[in-house]
């Protein structure tokens, strides 16, 4: 008799257990996880030796202070604890970066209201960008400064971060527009420092996505 009651009694537990097994089974295979690559976890390669000498650890983006459109520092320090998205351009660019100014329109406008999200756009013509220039062509780009920053700085730290920090193909021009070479990227880069992803500027799809991975960084579901 008391056999059949402890019985009975792990029968109605497996019963009771049912349900929440269900509930735990479906809760696991029922959550969307969508993973961002984490860029150049194990270093950078650096074949041509043209950037400092690092070790194969993670990447970060280093240390750098340019100019804004209203004439104040902007650098790394501000983009601890934000998310970026940076691009390369200058504002006398014949080819690509007219569209890609519009396309970073699109980025701007997505989260003007979200004060963890930013845009640098870095100019690669330094000598003729100026901060009155910057400022002209960002107005153009309804373009607010602390939200989106056009930088200015030095021709030979622009260029070396560019190819060391946000390891992007960058080549002067020497002041002739068709002579400079830049890529067409927007990059994606973390509150800590890394990258997270290159999408074309040029391209509206992959401009959708950047939007769509810079809205899940946001919201910590890496």
């Amino acid at each position: 008799m008391r056999g059949i009651r402890i019985l009975q009694g792990m029968v109605l537990v497996c019963i009771l257990l049912v349900p929440i097994l269900i509930f735990m089974f479906l809760r696991g295979f029922g959550t969307n996880e969508y993973e961002l690559p984490i860029f150049f976890e194990k270093g950078v390669d650096n074949p041509f030796q043209e950037c400092p000498i690092t070790d194969t650890t993670q990447h970060y983006i280093p240390d750098f202070a340019f100019t804004n459109q209203d004439g104040k520092t902007v650098g790394k320090a501000q983009m601890e604890g934000k998310i970026t998205i940076v691009d390369f351009f200058f504002t006398s660019c014949p080819s690509i970066c007219p569209d890609m100014s519009r396309e970073m329109e699109r980025v701007n406008d997505m989260f003007r209201d979200e004060p963890q999200v930013q845009i640098f756009s870095i100019s690669i013509d330094p000598d003729y960008d100026t901060p009155t220039i910057l400022k002209e062509y960002a107005d153009r780009h309804y373009a607010q400064a602390g939200k989106w920053d056009f930088l200015t700085g030095d021709k030979l730290e622009t260029y070396r971060l560019a190819r060391c920090g946000f390891v992007i193909p960058t080549l002067d021009g020497n002041g002739v527009a068709d002579d400079f070479v830049h890529s067409d990227k927007f990059i994606l880069v973390d509150e800590i420092g890394r990258i997270r992803g290159y999408y074309s500027g040029t391209n509206r799809e992959d401009v959708d996505l950047l939007m769509l991975e810079a809205k899940i960084l946001l919201h910590g579901k890496k």
